[in-house]
């Protein structure tokens, strides 16, 4: 089992809702000079969509990808039952089965707005991130979960810069 002490002590605390300390790229340059190509490749799981492609080989990841299958399903069988629509297309297998999901997705969709929505369920997101950290600090999975946290950081980030006046008017023409 790998440590990595002195890039976990040398990395910024991570805080939902907080600007990130720096880009990813920045992140995985770090990482490429302090951590061994395999957990390097993990590492770099973590910069892509982990839906897209082979499911990862860490298990730590693999816990990941069940709980964000898990939660996107429950989301689809919650719009597809308020638009009438059978889900089942809709589904991908192999969810993690948290009934605790389940209930993140039902209170995410009693949220009016839809920019709170999905602040509250990267909230959720960030919770299970710390969960699956829990007891890990220096280790590989540590800084797997770091990765995540930071991506969902980057993806507020990207949020907030947005030209919402452009998004409003797309979403209007939509309609």
């Amino acid at each position: 089992m790998s440590a990595y002490y002195f890039l976990m002590a040398s990395l910024p605390m991570l805080h939902f809702g907080a600007k990130p300390p720096f880009s990813f790229q920045r992140f995985l340059q770090t990482c490429q000079d302090a951590v061994g190509e395999k957990d390097l490749q993990a590492v770099r799981v973590c910069a892509r969509d982990i839906l897209a492609g082979q499911p990862p080989e860490h298990a730590l990841l693999r816990q990941w990808l069940a709980f964000e299958i898990e939660l996107r399903n429950e989301l689809v069988k919650i719009r597809a039952s308020r638009k009438k629509l059978d889900p089942a297309s809709y589904l991908r297998p192999d969810g993690s089965g948290d009934i605790a999901v389940y209930h993140s997705a039902m209170n995410s969709h009693r949220i009016p707005s839809l920019i709170e929505s999905e602040l509250f369920l990267d909230q959720e997101r960030w919770r299970k991130l710390d969960e699956l950290a829990a007891g890990h600090f220096f280790d590989l999975e540590a800084l797997l979960v770091y990765a995540l946290q930071l991506r969902i950081l980057w993806r507020w980030e990207h949020i907030a810069a947005a030209d919402k006046n452009a998004a409003l008017e797309q979403a209007l023409a939509a309609d």
